[in-house]
């Protein structure tokens, strides 16, 4: 089994027209993903990656024509947050919002705008996600992942992907992989992720990345005391990190001493949850906890 996306994902893709959408559009559907549809305005009628995929001019007519569930935005900074909240409002479940840069206080008004509609946003700024053997919805690479029990969560692509590849080269697969993204306002949240994860059967273990700046991960803390039962393993990035000096993502930043790595390594570490001191040493603790 797997979270948010499988084999049923019927995937539209916004922006399919443009370098990044074309480009990775390719890779989902050499990855097996069925993508049903593309939106790009004033594209309508015309069939993108060498025909493949029908382009349409709004997401509500994909929808009607395909029965699109999910989308994934490759759509510049200025015009992601209309993209997004074009797809809540046609009634996509699942919106995957790979774009960086967009301003923060965009993103307040557009993620309650999502979430009145009855849809989840996983981004922006995120790599998306992928179910090993059934979907791949983003920029995960599909080559590294195998189908297995470990559910993977984290803030940063890179560290994803190094994390799953070294649990692969181990033998140990990956129910889904989450990438949520490091903005300081995203749609889905580290407590989202692992409720779903403890509800699904086939995740035996839990991998959470996280980094500094923000309570995203003392949140997560919280609640693994509260509702989870299965193992997690942690890494936080960023543990030499100065404060007041943004590292990497716009929300991984230490300010009024609140953030720090080693406050979300206690917090984690007094839960129960194992935390790698390197990124290096997930899989192994990974598989001593298994």
């Amino acid at each position: 089994m797997s979270i948010l996306v499988d084999s049923g994902t019927r995937l539209l893709v916004q922006g399919i027209t443009g370098r990044e959408g074309e480009f990775h559009t390719r890779q989902m559907l050499a990855y097996g993903t069925n993508v049903v549809a593309g939106v790009t305005p004033g594209r309508g009628g015309q069939r993108a990656i060498d025909g493949a995929v029908p382009v349409f001019n709004s997401v509500a007519e994909a929808v009607a024509a395909t029965g699109a569930n999910v989308s994934i935005i490759y759509v510049p900074a200025p015009f992601a947050p209309d993209a997004i909240r074009e797809a809540a409002a046609a009634g996509i479940a699942l919106v995957v919002c790979i774009t960086e840069g967009i301003p923060a206080n965009d993103m307040v008004a557009t993620v309650r705008y999502v979430h009145e509609r009855g849809s989840r946003l996983i981004g922006p700024n995120c790599p998306g996600l992928l179910t090993p053997g059934q979907a791949k919805v983003g920029i995960i690479p599909g080559n590294i992942a195998i189908p297995g029990p470990v559910g993977v969560v984290s803030k940063s692509g890179t560290l994803t992907y190094e994390a799953v590849d070294a649990l692969t080269r181990l033998g140990i697969g990956q129910s889904t992989i989450v990438g949520i993204g490091g903005d300081p306002i995203i749609g889905t949240t580290f407590v989202d992720v692992l409720a779903l994860f403890e509800r699904d059967p086939a995740t035996r273990a839990i991998v959470l990345i996280g980094e500094i700046g923000g309570r995203a991960e003392i949140d997560a803390a919280e609640y693994i005391a509260a509702h989870i039962t299965r193992p997690v393993v942690s890494f936080i990035a960023g543990q030499t990190a100065p404060p007041g000096k943004r590292m990497g993502h716009a929300g991984a930043i230490i300010s009024g001493g609140e953030g720090t790595a080693q406050e979300k390594i206690s917090a984690l570490e007094a839960v129960g949850v194992t935390v790698a001191r390197l990124p290096t040493d997930i899989a192994q603790l990974v598989r001593e906890r298994l």
